[in-house]
């Protein structure tokens, strides 16, 4: 699965869909993919479902994106998907790169890491959560979905050095 990727995308600001992430149906900036049946377990903040190629490749064609995939057989289904031959994320990232992809840190950050939501800027002095500095000493963002908030720190900083060593 490309769960990291994904996350990784976001934080170029690229309007990046998991398969994975928790598709209730409700409509955020895009149609996500219908439940169906499919089983559900909790494993975090994220429902994991196992949706088949054929629903994968439906909704990535419906849906007007780019496939990012492992799976030989899902690549073949969809045009000008993407097939990614690792598994280590550095690896995928340099795989794109070499595909012609920009990756590099979206400034001012637009796309939430967690849910692919937009995020939007927190104003000075407004409340923010336990977990976030304050709004007055740091810039901040919150997640119109979400509602998770972020900042610019050290984890920010790692990122950055990730991407421009490739």
């Amino acid at each position: 699965m490309l769960g990291k990727l994904a996350t990784y995308l976001r934080l170029c600001g690229y309007d990046a869909a998991y398969v994975l992430d928790d598709r209730d149906g409700d409509q955020r900036d895009e149609q996500r993919a219908s439940d169906g049946d499919d089983e559900r377990t909790e494993k975090g903040s994220r429902a994991t479902v196992d949706p088949g190629d054929d629903e994968i490749a439906d909704w990535a064609r419906a849906s007007g994106r780019t496939l990012l995939t492992r799976d030989v057989d899902l690549a073949a289904q969809v045009d000008g998907a993407v097939l990614l031959t690792s598994r280590d994320v550095g690896d995928q990232l340099r795989e794109l790169v070499a595909a012609g992809y920009e990756l590099s840190l979206a400034d001012p950050p637009a796309r939430c890491a967690a849910c692919n939501g937009r995020l939007h800027a927190v104003g000075s002095g407004e409340s923010t959560p336990p977990y976030a500095p304050d709004s007055a000493a740091t810039d901040c963002w919150r997640c119109r979905d979400c509602e998770q908030v972020f900042w610019k720190g050290s984890h920010w900083d790692d990122v950055r050095d990730r991407l421009d060593a490739l």
